[in-house]
């Protein structure tokens, strides 16, 4: 049988609530990033909130990922999937009706959806991703999480 690709000492389970907790944990501070007056710059705040997103959309994709995907990693799985999600989030931007236009205005549709389309959220996006997937490799000590 093959070697585990789960960190020794943790069990599946516990890498999944650990990955649903940091969910929760990315949501809670990028709540505060965006609606605690924080003194952050524009840019900082704007790109700095697509940041964390990213990374809270990579975690429930890693813990969700079926066992034996590609090339057996979590990592490969979610950043693929976790992309697909963004870039399909950021595509929806480009669609306009009176309905989906009055939801953005809201705090709601605000926070979920955001305003226009740009090129630079996907490349905060990509960042996001990267920095959630290597904080996950450095968590499970350079072996495949």
């Amino acid at each position: 049988m093959p070697k585990s690709a789960i960190p020794k000492g943790s069990t599946g389970f516990g890498m999944t609530r650990a990955r649903f907790a940091a969910t929760i944990v990315l949501i809670g501070i990028g709540l505060v990033w965006r609606l605690v007056p924080l003194g952050l710059s524009g840019l900082a705040l704007k790109y700095g909130g697509s940041v964390l997103w990213a990374a809270m959309i990579y975690c429930p994709c890693a813990a969700l990922r079926p066992r034996g995907s590609i090339a057996g990693s979590i990592a490969a799985t979610a950043l693929i999937a976790s992309l697909v999600a963004l870039v399909t989030e950021e595509a929806s931007r480009l669609f306009h009706s009176p309905w989906l236009d009055a939801f953005r205005l809201t705090l709601p549709g605000a926070l979920l959806l955001e305003r226009g389309f740009s090129l630079w959220d996907l490349v905060a996006d990509a960042v996001g991703i990267g920095v959630a997937a290597l904080c996950e490799r450095i968590h499970a000590g350079g072996r495949r999480p």
